[in-house]
């Protein structure tokens, strides 16, 4: 099992700023990728941006130029800073840790971009 606690959510105004963490803890395999998944209501969940232990990453169409994802392997943590936040960021973004063990996700944490 592989744990996963996520923090750094909250309510920013457009153009603003947030940074999400991750800590991964439990049976984890050395070869993996994290990142981040998004559901905004009504809606599937989709890729946010994902980075394998390798350096590798992956980002959502939508949100290149704008987030970085990247991970301290040492700690097991991955982080996803996100600037020029659009309303249309709004959603629960949720952690995840992919291996050849299992996937495994966080609780979520809530993204609202209001003014």
């Amino acid at each position: 099992q592989v744990q996963l606690v996520e923090s750094g959510g909250g309510l920013v105004q457009p153009g603003g700023s947030l940074r999400l963490s991750c800590a991964a803890s439990g049976r984890i395999f050395s070869i993996n990728a994290m990142g981040w998944y998004r559901q905004a209501p009504g809606k599937q969940r989709e890729l946010v941006a994902t980075r394998a232990s390798g350096g590798s990453t992956n980002y959502a169409d939508s949100v290149k130029g704008r987030f970085t994802i990247s991970r301290d392997n040492a700690k097991n943590t991955v982080y996803l800073q996100m600037n020029s936040l659009k309303p249309e960021d709004t959603a629960v973004y949720y952690c995840t840790h992919q291996s050849v063990w299992g996937s495994y996700w966080g609780q979520g944490t809530q993204v609202t971009v209001s003014s």
